[in-house]
């Protein structure tokens, strides 16, 4: 099928065989992960607010991204996001124009934001930062970039899908995490699970002494329409499955849910496919933004879009996270200003 499916074994905490045969290669990536930490990072002269992960794959990184962004915009501040760009082909710190670039570009997450606010590609962190920096922005949200040492985070968040959890508890290539869990939480503000704890993770946070914050993900589009209507789904996504799930907890019928690779950009057999199916179900195409950047106008306009939002379980706690960032970046301040960029 088209969608890369990670090992089984990555998920399964049971598994031993595998992990066993791979465990010399997990301590290489494990090594190089942590001896990357020990390089200098720039002390940007701005707050930076990191978003990332332990695990591939995706996690709700970019969501969470869209909600604080919109959150300091609504208190007066002007945050410029710090993204990688995956896959584009635009030249790195490149600032996103949403008007002139599309996910093929700069890639389909940060056309998205792009949308909310300044957006900058590119994998060299410090690059864009200045750009930023450069360009007006009082406050950076990085949007992955834990595993990078090349700026020095104000705050870290990391972001937790609670349906898997730690997975099988290895590093690459043995299980899904890109480092050793201990040492990100070392270097971790906060940690954010998004949706229902079906692994025990929050539990297992509390040996670290860390905030654990929880919030769930809620289509944000009109489905009401959709009601009693068979629907085809389709999504490129690291975790598809979620977005097939919340479409059917919103109380739509899904005739077909067609799951692809990650960032995949749609062709002309797929579109005929996809059409062909819905046809034949006498149904509606749904997917979501993400996707629907990836699709030609000509076909996007037959396609509904649904989005999804974050819902904390205590809205204080992302005031919380500005606030400590805000907090932080003062306290410390002084040094900030001093330090000069390699």
């Amino acid at each position: 099928m088209l969608k890369r499916r990670p090992p089984a074994f990555w998920s399964d905490p049971k598994a031993r065989l595998w992990p066993w045969l791979l465990s010399p290669f997990e301590g290489v990536v494990a090594y190089l992960a942590r001896h990357r930490q020990r390089r200098q990072g720039w002390s940007v002269p701005v707050p930076v607010l990191c978003c990332g992960n332990l695990t591939t794959g995706g996690t709700g990184k970019t969501t969470v991204i869209m909600d604080l962004a919109t959150r300091l915009i609504r208190q007066g501040k002007h945050p410029h996001v710090l993204t990688r760009g995956y896959g584009g082909r635009a030249a790195p710190g490149t600032r996103v124009d949403p008007a002139r670039h599309t996910a093929r570009d700069v890639g389909d997450e940060p056309v998205l934001l792009a949308g909310i606010c300044p957006v900058w590609v590119g994998a060299d962190r410090v690059q864009t930062a200045r750009a930023a920096v450069a360009a007006g922005a009082d406050c950076l949200l990085m949007d992955d970039g834990f595993q990078n040492p090349g700026l020095n985070k104000t705050f870290s968040l990391l972001v937790v899908d609670g349906s898997v959890g730690l997975a099988n508890g290895h590093v690459l290539p043995a299980g899904p995490l890109r480092e050793r869990p201990a040492e990100a939480f070392a270097r971790a503000s906060a940690v954010l699970v998004i949706g229902p704890d079906r692994t025990g993770v929050c539990a297992g946070l509390a040996e670290y002494g860390l905030p654990v914050f929880r919030a769930g993900l809620v289509q944000s589009a009109d489905v009401a329409a959709l009601h009693g209507r068979a629907c085809v789904a389709f999504a490129g996504l690291g975790r598809p499955e979620k977005f097939f799930e919340g479409v059917r907890a919103a109380g739509i019928r899904l005739a077909r849910a067609l799951a692809y690779p990650d960032h995949y950009f749609y062709k002309s057999r797929d579109m005929r496919h996809l059409s062909n199916i819905a046809r034949a179900e006498q149904a509606c195409l749904v997917t979501t933004p993400k996707d629907a950047v990836r699709l030609p106008p000509a076909f996007r306009c037959h396609v509904v879009e649904i989005g999804v939002d974050l819902v904390w379980e205590h809205p204080a706690d992302a005031e919380w996270i500005i606030s400590t960032l805000f907090e932080r970046f003062t306290a410390h301040a002084p040094a900030t200003m001093a330090a000069k960029s390699p």
